[in-house]
């Protein structure tokens, strides 16, 4: 089944939700930790539950679990066994899923669906918490990237997620892993979502338009796209991906800050209403999933929300 067509049929877009680590860190949460926003799913929980609701009623269709940085050697560090560790992946399903449904059974559904649930599928380079996401400088080659995900990736599409977010990929080497891993699970859908280093490479180098061409014929890849790249490169990225692919295109990326390595911090000024102003030009492009990844939050999310367009009743 296409996940995706009744949001567009209905409002010709899917609102995808903001940053999760900005959210907490907003809150107060010191997310300083190899394990980053998932530390939260050992400590508290419910504050993960609370941030998927609050983009919820801010407007989003999708909201990601926690599992980005959730991985079972990153958990098994600290001292979880397997079976625990594997339990944590599930558990960051079981919270977006609560939120959903509550959410579902509070409100009149007066111009909304039923919102999806997405298991986030961080990358490599996520585990190794040096940058690596966004170089694809890695020390596996894609057999050695296979083995390491496909424990989680099948933890996570059987989790009861309605879809897999692959996201954040920044090499070549790994799309090759997740074509693989994808046709492992026919019964799931996912999107696939790369890194850019310009208009036209993901972060290897690669060009995005040859990455789309490869996910072009996986029937279960529903959406092709970026996210955690600055926003001012979409409009190129976008181009170059329908050049490729028929699929839908999702984008959503930082919120327009740049972060500074160097003294680790988050640099210039984010505008929600400005950052919807650019996603409604982004869907006139042909991106139709569109939301926010670092530095967002749901203002921002409200602000895409509030430039949809109801098409039909639901």
């Amino acid at each position: 089944m296409d996940l995706i067509k009744p949001f567009i049929d209905f409002q010709g877009l899917l609102v995808v939700d903001g940053g999760l680590a900005t959210e907490l860190e907003w809150r107060g949460y010191d997310l300083r930790d190899p394990l980053w926003s998932a530390r939260l799913l050992l400590e508290e929980p419910s504050a993960i539950q609370q941030v998927h609701t609050d983009y919820l009623w801010a407007g989003a269709d999708c909201i990601i679990a926690a599992s980005y940085q959730a991985t079972l050697p990153g958990l098994m560090a600290r001292g979880l066994s397997e079976g625990e560790a594997a339990d944590l992946l599930r558990l960051a399903v079981k919270l977006a899923r609560a939120a959903r449904d509550t959410f579902w059974m509070a409100q009149e559904h007066v111009g909304r669906l039923r919102p999806l649930v997405a298991a986030s599928i961080g990358p490599y380079g996520a585990y190794l918490a040096n940058g690596a996401e966004y170089t694809g400088d890695y020390d596996l080659d894609t057999t050695g990237l296979v083995a390491w995900h496909r424990a989680r990736w099948h933890i996570l599409a059987n989790s009861g997620a309605d879809l897999l977010a692959c996201e954040t990929c920044p090499s070549y080497s790994e799309l090759e892993a997740y074509c693989e891993l994808l046709a492992e699970t026919p019964q799931i859908p996912a999107w696939v979502s790369f890194t850019a280093r310009d208009g036209r490479h993901i972060s290897d180098g690669t060009p995005i338009a040859e990455c789309a061409a490869r996910l072009h014929d996986i029937p279960n890849v529903v959406a092709v796209g970026v996210n955690c790249t600055p926003p001012r490169l979409m409009p190129e990225l976008i181009a170059a991906i329908q050049s490729a692919t028929d699929k839908y295109i999702i984008v959503y990326p930082n919120s327009g800050e740049r972060y500074d390595p160097v003294q680790k911090e988050w640099r210039g000024e984010s505008d929600p209403s400005t950052y919807g102003t650019m996603c409604r030009e982004w869907r006139k492009l042909g991106a139709v999933l569109i939301g926010g990844c670092c530095r967002t939050r749901p203002s921002h999310i409200r602000q895409i929300r509030d430039r949809v367009r109801v098409i039909r009743d639901a």
